[in-house]
């Protein structure tokens, strides 16, 4: 009889363990440092889904090498849904431009939500020959080469999404990489360089104040907080995105239950209205998606990526 209730005990209890999670605190690990619009949309989501789940997260900011570090860690973690990993566009653009990762992108992490987005916005130089997007391109095939963009450095999001635009358009702009989006913003604002890719949150101000000019949002749909700006694909370039998509993601192997929880935590955050006015007032659209819509966008998002660093010849070493 003992033997009977231990071989039960053995067979039960993974599925035991899937029923109660999570039972203990959830490990997120973040590619970025602490303080940054990540950072911040991480703690508000997930403290929202603590409220559901039960169990805090504990959030580590493990950045370095362009996400790859956090990403390795947590591809190696066991596979129980204690250690997770919030990533960004960085990790379909590095599986692009990089020659060689210690994981494999498709199979040792799977998708559990997209939690949140963040469009970029095309911005100028008031002193630039041009106020409107159509005057941005017309200007540009006009004079090519002589226009600059800044990007916060090579393999970036800002830089890859102003590639994609540029050769979607067939024009010519001249990339300026930097080490980060400040130094980026600085020149920018001092008319170093005339373009730049950038956010809602730390644009805004400067258009505001007459600073810069919002040329176009790179998003599906236009902006609650600027509805009068275009996106720039109603402006010609139907489909085209330039998104800072935030999602969990976690080790291969971990049980499709504890995903699918994750998941469900992570779209009733979403719905939460104290979360959306949050998040929203600073360009931030709250999404808790599933993990088939953020497999879908990866699947996108990899060969595009790919042709895209072939045909602008962009390596990341």
């Amino acid at each position: 009889m003992l033997a009977l209730f231990v071989a039960w005990l053995a067979g039960a209890g993974p599925g035991m363990a899937q029923a109660t999670y999570p039972d203990r605190p959830i490990r997120l690990l973040l590619p970025f440092p602490a303080g940054g619009a990540v950072d911040i949309i991480a703690r508000v989501m997930t403290a929202k889904m603590s409220e559901d789940l039960g169990k805090p997260f504990i959030i580590e900011n493990k950045s370095g090498a362009g996400g790859v570090i956090a990403t390795d860690a947590v591809a190696k973690a066991t596979p129980d849904g204690y250690t997770l990993l919030l990533t960004t566009p960085n990790h379909t653009i590095n599986a692009a431009l990089q020659t060689s990762l210690p994981y494999d992108t498709a199979k040792d992490l799977v998708p559990v939500s997209v939690i949140a987005e963040v469009p970029e916005v095309l911005v100028s130089h008031p002193a630039a020959p041009f106020a409107t997007f159509p005057e941005f391109v017309e200007y540009a095939r006009k004079n090519p080469g002589k226009l600059n963009y800044a990007s916060a450095g090579l393999g970036t999001l800002p830089h890859v999404t102003m590639e994609l635009l540029l050769r979607r358009i067939g024009i010519q702009v001249t990339h300026v990489p930097y080490r980060g989006a400040a130094p980026a913003m600085n020149d920018l604002l001092a008319g170093v360089v005339q373009l730049k890719m950038d956010t809602y949150t730390t644009s805004n101000p400067q258009v505001t104040a007459g600073k810069l000019r919002m040329l176009g949002i790179a998003s599906r749909h236009r902006s609650k907080l600027m509805p009068d700006t275009p996106t720039i694909a109603e402006m010609g370039l139907p489909g085209y995105e330039g998104i800072l998509w935030n999602a969990i993601m976690a080790p291969a192997g971990t049980p499709k239950p504890i995903i699918d929880r994750l998941a469900a935590a992570s779209a009733k955050a979403a719905r939460a209205p104290e979360i959306a006015e949050r998040l929203q007032r600073d360009g931030v659209d709250p999404v808790g998606g599933t993990p088939e819509e953020l497999a879908a966008l990866i699947g996108r998002e990899l060969p595009q990526w790919r042709n895209l660093a072939k045909a602008a010849n962009i390596k990341l070493e």
